[in-house]
């Protein structure tokens, strides 16, 4: 979830179809007005623009986030996942007004806030608080984060979901989707239908605090054992439908250490990289949404390390043995340096089709090599340095190039490689170094597939 600070501002979540269906009409009646306009300006400059050239354009993409961020919901959550999955793949000007709704917070009115709070708790009750902060700490797509200390002086966090959020998900997945079509992004070739169906499946599951309260449960008796992080405790009394009662854990932002020594920053990071190593092969559930306003630090004392905060389970699911299995083999492949085979796993996984290698065996084998040189060294790998990026991105960009053969892997495979991405991401943010290989090898030393 995202903290709130002055940009953000009280702005009532639309909760209807009728109303959620007009904020996406009004956005496509923009964006089209745009295009007869700049169209019309650029031909008179003698330019011949294209299609998409006029979608993008950067008033277009401040729209589209303007209107997600208005509806929240199923809208926000597809806009924030197209450009963390997608940042370094997307036009600039969208990449860059998407990956604004992750900082993005407008919360609900006052008296929207209480009319939904009422319906589930009744009208009485404030009286089950000594002190209830009308104002969030944090608001994202799904609902908003309310401090509130109760009668017996335990301070909670409760999560209060957005009027009309759960009932649009599947509309709201649909409209995103015809946008993306729209903008010409998305060849037609491709089959989107089965990452639709997976993306409502995930929403309606974060809808569900009911679900979430157990998986937080879950997820915190697997590190019942495990010093270096808090997962809140759930409040199963106050807990409702549409609210998520739980202990507020305090800290700081997790990008905030990027101040800190290097030493701290690595222990800490190194934390986070193993902790996603027990998901897949030990835990069999991983917390799929890699936000970074899902992890707080709590300092330690006397300059020692302190403890990571673990927030917002409504992203957790088990992972698939098999595709546990499937990652464990491609990463000893990797391990192992051998190049043939890591082609021969990432078919098996789905990461790529065997179409694609017999198109663009040059362009594929430059990939692995560099992903292979920069991971597999027993050493630091810097993943604040990112110089790798653009040789893996042009790369990338000339296989996307042949749209005709674009592939998408299974979708359970995207929950889980977005997870991986985004705790690399953060990596980059923190400028971390960490030994990778040592960290894999240990954990398959330490676990079996199912374990």
């Amino acid at each position: 979830m995202a903290d709130h600070e002055g940009k953000d501002r009280h702005r009532a979540v639309p909760s209807g179809r009728i109303a959620r269906l007009a904020g996406f009409s009004r956005l496509a009646g923009g964006v089209a007005g745009s295009v007869v306009g700049e169209g019309a300006r650029r031909m008179a400059a003698g330019e011949r623009p294209t299609m998409n050239e006029l979608l993008l354009t950067p008033a277009n993409a401040a729209r589209l986030a303007d209107r997600l961020s208005h509806l929240r919901g199923a809208a926000m959550k597809m806009g924030q996942m197209i450009s963390m999955d997608a940042g370094d793949l997307l036009p600039p000007e969208l990449s860059t007004i998407l990956a604004s709704l992750r900082d993005r917070a407008n919360f609900m009115p006052p008296k929207q806030l209480d009319k939904v709070l009422a319906q589930d708790w009744g009208k009485d009750w404030r009286k089950q608080f000594r002190r209830f902060e009308p104002r969030p700490i944090a608001a994202a797509s799904i609902g908003q984060v309310h401090r509130a200390l109760t009668r017996d002086g335990r301070m909670l966090a409760i999560k209060v979901q957005y009027p009309g959020v759960a009932k649009s998900i599947d509309s709201d997945v649909d409209n995103v989707a015809t946008l993306l079509r729209v903008s010409g992004l998305l060849p037609k070739e491709l089959d989107i239908e089965p990452l639709l169906a997976a993306a409502k499946e995930q929403l309606h599951e974060e809808a569900d605090y009911h679900r979430e309260g157990e998986q937080m449960q879950i997820y915190a008796s697997h590190l019942d054992k495990s010093e270096g992080f808090v997962v809140p405790t759930l409040d199963t009394e106050l807990t409702r439908d549409r609210i998520l009662a739980m202990s507020f854990e305090d800290g700081i932002p997790i990008e905030d250490l990027i101040s800190e020594p290097q030493e701290l920053r690595d222990t800490i990071f190194e934390r986070l990289l193993r902790l996603v190593l027990r998901e897949m092969f030990e835990f069999g559930i991983m917390q799929t949404d890699p936000n970074f306003a899902n992890f707080r630090y709590r300092r330690g004392e006397d300059g020692a390390p302190g403890q990571i905060v673990l927030l917002d389970f409504g992203a957790a699911r088990p992972v698939d043995p098999d595709i546990a299995a499937a990652y464990r083999s491609l990463l000893e492949a990797g391990l192992d340096k051998d190049a043939d085979r890591i082609r021969e796993e990432a078919i098996k996984a789905g990461f790529i089709s065997p179409v694609v290698i017999e198109r663009h065996p040059e362009r594929i084998g430059k990939i692995i090599d560099i992903i292979v040189e920069e991971m597999s060294p027993d050493a630091p790998f810097d993943f604040g340095d990112r110089s790798f990026v653009p040789l893996l991105k042009d790369e990338g960009m000339q296989i996307a190039e042949d749209r005709a053969n674009w592939h998408l892997p299974p979708a359970e495979t995207l929950f889980v490689q977005r997870k991986i991405s985004g705790t690399a991401l953060l990596g980059a943010r923190l400028e971390a170094k960490v030994n990778v290989r040592r960290a894999v090898q240990e954990t398959f030393r330490r676990t079996t597939v199912g374990n």
